[in-house]
């Protein structure tokens, strides 16, 4: 299933995202809570999943529904300190490319590393 593959290649990463990025990932999902809790330790993730039963966070972040509106889309949004969405990627076909995204829009939000030097003036 998409959903296990996409979950797991997130869960793969997390250490790394936090350690590296200083950020976090939570999934939403339009399933009960019971479900989401039920997923998540069935595949030991290490990072939240948000039940969005009535799709209220889909609806206001604009998710499409994808095969004519019987599944839900997969979007990844990368968000900023601030709240700021830097980052939308929309690929329902392959669930485990969304890492990647992911990563290369944080890697482009992360500051540069400080030089060992300061400037004389």
């Amino acid at each position: 299933m998409q959903y296990s593959v996409q979950a797991k290649a997130f869960q793969e990463e997390i250490q790394s995202i936090r350690k590296e990025f200083k950020a976090d990932v939570v999934g939403i999902s339009g399933q009960g809570a019971e479900s989401k809790q039920k997923f998540a330790q069935e595949l030991g993730l290490d990072f939240s999943i948000l039940a969005d039963e009535k799709d209220a966070v889909r609806k206001e972040f604009g998710v499409p529904k994808a095969a004519f509106g019987f599944l839900p889309g997969r979007v990844t949004y990368v968000l900023d300190k601030d709240g700021v969405c830097t980052s939308v990627y929309d690929n329902l076909a392959d669930a485990a490319s969304h890492i990647t995204k992911a990563k290369e829009a944080l890697a482009e939000m992360k500051p540069a590393k400080k030089a060992g030097f300061t400037l004389p003036f």
